[in-house]
């Protein structure tokens, strides 16, 4: 009936101190501290102290850390890079659309942006000219 009692305590409570994350983990505060350094995902909020207050979503991604460490054996850089994996996955949340250009459209915005980047580069030269140049490179 244990786990049951955590499990509902941890969704209950909206954030919890270093402390209390690593009693629940079972891992030391430097650890966790460490992670925090090596997992970009991992950015818990601050309170007036300085002291981190974890969320729900972060307890998550710290157990997901500690059993690819600690269970499978992932190196700190496999396991980085399994939870960016599991990130991009779609289906676990919302998903980021990619906006893009079809072919055409982005060839036909590059050659609109070329010409308008032609354009300032022309008034920029014409206006940093000294006055009169002009003329004499055109009577050579």
């Amino acid at each position: 009936m244990s786990p049951m009692r955590t499990e509902a305590e941890t969704e209950g409570k909206l954030y919890r101190s270093i402390s209390e994350v690593s009693e629940m983990l079972d891992v030391k505060p430097h650890v966790l501290r460490y992670w925090e350094t090596q997992f970009g995902m991992l950015r818990p909020k601050k309170n007036r102290a300085g002291n981190r207050m974890y969320r729900p979503e972060e307890l998550r991604t710290l157990q997901r850390i500690k059993e690819l460490l600690y269970e499978r054996r992932f190196t700190i850089a496999g396991a980085r890079r399994k939870l960016l994996d599991e990130q991009k996955q779609p289906g676990d949340g919302p998903v980021q659309a990619e906006v893009g250009f079809a072919d055409a459209d982005r060839k036909a915005a590059l050659t609109e942006i070329k010409a308008e980047l032609k354009t300032i580069l022309a008034k920029l030269t014409r206006d940093t000219e000294p006055r009169g140049a002009g003329a004499r490179t055109a009577k050579k």
